[in-house]
């Protein structure tokens, strides 16, 4: 997977970065044989800064080699990695090849985990910025591939997040895996040591290894190998 960097994306809400989503992450997806860093996006500022950001730590990633980017969000890293992953953007050298998403904020429209909102939308966001940084109302048939898992005991965070976004995907027929475990609460990174949730890193690795050769298949195909 040499061609393949994954930016990891850690969750808090837009306020703060979660540490045990961040290098643990890393550490984790280096153990897979896959290259990964941590993006210590911009905190406490407004859309569209901390994507602003993001697309240039891609644009910097592939001009390092990378011939396929994949990102990895938690929570509020979540949102960003979909907005990064979905959001029209002109630069081909920032668009994203597959995301995985930990129990993501992926709707602005709901009231659930409002703190977030205010902080990257402010007090008086219009319904149509709302509806603009909700990632189930900008999938298109043209969408990268996603892994989406959550729990559905998670009550900062509810598995509606998670539903929405995978009825966008399935709606535009865009490949995806969506996983929701029955137990456990926000924030479990890893998740090691829940009997429960801890299955998603071995169905993830599986998944990144696919996408990986998804990749190396289309390049030998248009080799002519």
């Amino acid at each position: 997977m040499s061609d393949t960097h994954l930016i990891v994306l850690p969750g808090g809400g837009y306020s703060t970065h979660v540490e045990h989503e961040g290098e643990p992450i890393v550490h984790w997806l280096n153990g897979l044989g896959v290259r990964a860093g941590v993006f210590r996006y911009p905190l406490m500022v407004r859309h569209p800064e901390p994507l602003n950001a993001l697309r240039g730590e891609i644009r910097r990633v592939r001009d390092g080699g990378a011939e396929r980017i994949g990102l990895v969000g938690f929570s509020a890293g979540g949102n960003l990695a979909g907005l990064a992953a979905l959001a029209p953007c002109a630069d081909r050298d920032e668009a994203v090849d597959f995301a995985v998403l930990g129990y993501a904020i992926t709707s602005m429209e709901t009231e659930t985990y409002r703190p977030a909102r205010l902080i990257l939308l402010g007090e008086d966001a219009t319904p149509e910025l709302r509806r603009e940084t909700s990632l189930d109302s900008l999938v298109t048939e043209s969408s990268p591939p996603f892994f989406v898992w959550h729990t559905a005991e998670d009550v900062y965070v509810p598995a509606e997040h998670t539903y929405r976004l995978a009825a966008a995907l399935a709606a535009h027929e865009i490949p995806h895996a969506v996983h929701v475990f029955a137990h456990g609460p926000h924030s479990l990174g890893l998740a090691e040591g829940d009997l429960d949730a801890a299955a998603w890193t071995t169905l993830a690795a599986v998944w990144i290894t696919e996408q990986s050769h998804a990749q190396r298949d289309e390049l030998e195909r248009r080799a002519g190998v």
